[in-house]
């Protein structure tokens, strides 16, 4: 339990998905100018990592990696289908992207509007492919682990597009410099939250 706990903790606030690694930037920047468009992408976000991280453990440990199928037949050891994965994780993505759009759809049009093309887009933004490849990468033994990473990091890819949105909600009001209006001090506050959450590397997880 312990373990599990670490590894959700730390893929929030360590290893955050925009902060530590800078994935998903497009739609964090394009979409982060109000909180409610922020926190249905940011939820939309933590349902697509949830799922797929899950499904695509089960992918890659009983279908394609080395000696996977084992389970199907003994003859079947020396099989790597492992050149299918990115494709693979695709289009698990790409399923889960296409429910978690109709359900927004059908239940919230106005977030639907709101959100434009960067709902669908969720299919190939980098941090949720991102984060199936980090599992593959760090070899999580049990499907409850990669569940934890899933989920640890939407809600801090959550958690960085809500914080954006909020603070540019506010500076809307300050007296920002012409040339650095919009993007331009967006940019510069990422780098300022990045360096914040880089406090959280000193935690002995």
């Amino acid at each position: 339990m312990e373990n599990l706990v670490n590894i959700f903790v730390k893929s929030i606030f360590i290893d955050n998905m925009i902060f530590a690694y800078f994935l998903g930037m497009c739609s964090y920047l394009a979409v982060s100018k109000t909180v409610k468009t922020s926190t249905g992408l940011g939820l939309a976000v933590i349902f697509v990592l949830g799922f797929t991280l899950p499904i695509d453990y089960l992918l890659e440990n009983y279908i394609l990696k080395e000696g996977a199928l084992t389970w199907l037949s003994p003859t079947l050891a020396d099989v790597d289908l492992s050149f299918l994965s990115f494709i693979m994780f695709i289009a698990v993505i790409a399923s889960m992207v296409q429910l978690v759009e109709m359900v927004v759809e059908k239940f919230s049009p106005s977030l639907y509007n709101s959100l434009g093309i960067f709902l669908p887009l969720i299919a190939v933004n980098c941090a949720i492919l991102g984060g199936s490849l980090f599992m593959q990468e760090r070899e999580y033994t049990s499907i409850v682990e990669a569940t934890a990473f899933g989920l640890g990091s939407g809600v801090g890819w959550f958690l960085a597009i809500v914080g954006i949105a909020a603070i540019r909600e506010k500076i809307r009001y300050s007296n920002v410099p012409a040339p650095l209006r919009g993007l331009g001090i967006t940019f510069i506050i990422t780098g300022l939250m990045g360096i914040a959450f880089m406090s959280f590397m000193g935690i002995k997880l």
